[in-house]
């Protein structure tokens, strides 16, 4: 193994257990570690942790990946009509053991709360800003309880949608398409195990 992926494998290592959050910071502790200079790519150590993922899990991962975009769809269906689209590791294909579903939605807060709640409670509420394209953004966060799935529902400003069109994906560089109602649906009925994971370009 070279000295590159061996940077990126341990730290897909360090993502996989928790130990750190983000890719920046576990690219940097995995070279810091084994003493390299250079760093691999996001793309590079998302591959590592797919295949860390899959030899720590197994078959069940596949069976979690169905439940997950399953109950995706069933929040989803409740807020049709809010342009919900399913985005993350979910839709990718990638999720692993602890990951979110994650949802992504335009409309009033108040009522993706109400249309969801009777059937998800909301745990956890929580306003977040941000730039996008050096522009400053907010969004409220909600946590639902699905059973043994945690959902993230983001709930955005109607008149953001076009700002977040061509929000590209920093892991993977691709734009972060997602999943819609209508797509997940024909999606669940044809090929509910689909991957969506662009190339990577070689170096």
């Amino acid at each position: 193994m070279d000295t590159r992926r061996e940077v990126a494998r341990e730290a897909a290592r360090l993502l996989y257990t928790g130990a750190y959050e983000e890719y920046k910071d576990a690219k940097a502790a995995a070279a810091s570690s084994i003493g390299a200079r250079g760093v691999p790519t996001n793309h590079e150590v998302a591959e590592e942790l797919d295949r860390l993922a899959e030899e720590a899990e197994g078959p069940d991962r596949l069976r979690r990946l169905a439940e997950m975009r399953a109950t995706a769809l069933s929040v989803m269906r409740l807020l049709a009509g809010m342009r919900p689209t399913l985005i993350g590791s979910v839709w990718r294909g990638t999720a692993r053991r602890g990951s979110d579903i994650d949802i992504v939605v335009y409309g009033d807060p108040g009522d993706a709360e109400a249309r969801v709640s009777g059937s998800y409670p909301v745990t956890e509420r929580a306003g977040r800003t941000f730039n996008v394209d050096g522009s400053p953004r907010a969004s409220t966060h909600l946590t639902l309880g699905a059973g043994p799935h945690k959902v993230e529902l983001v709930v955005r400003p109607p008149s953001d949608a076009e700002a977040y069109a061509g929000e590209r994906c920093d892991i993977y560089g691709d734009l972060k398409r997602g999943l819609s109602l209508p797509e997940l649906e024909r999606l669940m009925t044809a090929d509910p195990l689909r991957r969506f994971i662009p190339r990577r370009r070689q170096r």
